[in-house]
């Protein structure tokens, strides 16, 4: 297949429809804007110069949201803040990652990506429908900002789709619904499809948020499944090496993205240089790391199905046949790299299994190439109430683990000799 893409002076170029895996390396990047280098440099610049008055013009009415830029069009960049090459590059490159995505926005944060996107879409007076468990950070957007500026949350239990239904039936001006799926730390699966199908019989027009950080682009794929947006922490599977801070938005219409951008330059939550050229850098690799971890909790998962010291072992592929092993199969490629231990002996067990461990480092955070793990309910959760940690399923004896890219068999090895000290 090909297609006609418009080159920088204008004329007509015969492009061929390229795969995903090739487009991460070869796409929104001109080696001859970069005195030929093969990869991008990083443009370490707070400020632009303009070609000419009209295009500094021009430059502003696109950043203010006034005009649109054209097919083929190269606007004058303006200031940092607003955007900059390593981010234009970078939003191009990781556009192809996400299947069914047009346009992307990076920001210095997942919980920036989050918040930028639910000020965009909400304002006072308006509902947000959410899932739960969710990030901890989320929760607090929610209840501490978003509810004292107005906007009321409907908290949801995650995989329970008539509950969806049933809560935000008759809830005036349902601005947004709010997905984590996997949820975190329970790993519970929600149905995008019929969240995005409940959403479109609403006027005016509910828009679909999926934090698809747990499972990744490489395993799940909320835009081909009708969501709107796309939202992760770009620290997590994206970056991998949990070295730096990052978020993204991704939309199969361009024109939400559009509508993010001003507040974005609003916010100056833009993702810097050097952190664009890192992300950049690593995103050719994001399919290739994700495999690797989730072959690796697969077995992990499996080994520890029926330990002794383990009361349960949350993993999407070891769910037992019913709605959450029917979501899971019609929404995911791969099970995943996170798998979740509920210990016996509560929190003493969840505890003394974590300071035994060797390989396995305890810590918040998911998705590097070494292997994690935490206590949710004592660290990333908790903040939550006694009532929002039993409706979330977050007990004493709950662990997180984020499993990396080392040999199974030594993880595994760990994990058991932790376990026997409990």
């Amino acid at each position: 297949m090909a297609s006609e893409n418009p080159n920088r002076d204008g004329s007509k170029a015969t492009v061929e429809t390229l795969d995903p895996r090739t487009e991460v390396l070869t796409r929104g990047f001109d080696p001859s804007l970069s005195v030929g280098s093969a990869r991008p440099a990083v443009f370490r610049s707070s400020t632009y110069v303009f070609s000419s008055p009209e295009a500094a013009e021009h430059a502003f009415d696109l950043m203010a949201g006034r005009a649109v830029v054209a097919p083929g069009e190269q606007a004058d960049l303006v200031y940092s803040r607003f955007n900059h090459p390593n981010a234009q590059i970078l939003e191009e490159q990781m556009t192809p990652l996400e299947t069914g995505a047009k346009a992307a926005l990076v920001f210095n944060s997942g919980m920036a990506a989050i918040m930028t996107a639910l000020l965009t879409f909400l304002k006072p007076g308006d509902a947000l429908a959410y899932t739960t468990p969710i990030y901890g950070g989320t929760e607090h957007l929610i209840e501490d900002f978003l509810a004292p500026w107005g906007v009321r949350g409907v908290a949801v239990p995650a995989g329970e789709t008539e509950a969806l239904r049933e809560r935000t039936e008759g809830v005036s001006r349902l601005g947004a619904i709010l997905i984590e799926t996997p949820a975190n730390p329970t790993l519970v699966m929600t149905d995008i499809r019929a969240a995005v199908g409940l959403a479109r019989r609403i006027e005016p027009r509910t828009v679909v948020m999926v934090d698809n950080t747990l499972m990744g682009p490489a395993f799940q794929h909320p835009l081909k499944l009708g969501a709107d947006l796309a939202l992760y922490s770009a620290t997590k599977y994206l970056s991998g090496f949990s070295d730096m801070i990052g978020g993204a938005a991704l939309a199969a219409d361009a024109s939400l993205i559009a509508k993010m951008r001003p507040k974005r330059s609003l916010f100056g939550n833009i993702l810097q240089p050097d952190e664009c050229w890192m992300l950049d850098h690593r995103l050719s690799t994001v399919g290739l790391r994700m495999t690797r971890a989730s072959k690796n909790a697969g077995r992990i998962a499996a080994a520890l199905e029926h330990h002794s010291k383990i009361a349960r072992v949350f993993y999407p592929a070891l769910l037992p046949e019913g709605e959450q092993r029917r979501i899971y199969e019609a929404q995911c490629d791969y099970p995943g790299g996170m798998v979740s231990l509920e210990l016996r002996g509560g929190k003493r067990a969840a505890f003394e299994f974590l300071r035994r461990l060797r390989l396995a480092r305890n810590a918040v955070s998911l998705g590097g190439v070494e292997t994690l793990a935490c206590h949710p309910k004592s660290t990333t959760h908790s903040g939550f109430s006694e009532a929002q940690f039993a409706q979330a399923g977050v007990t004493d004896g709950l662990v997180r683990l984020s499993i990396g890219i080392e040999d199974w068999r030594d993880l595994l090895k760990d994990f058991e000799q932790a376990l026997e000290a409990v």
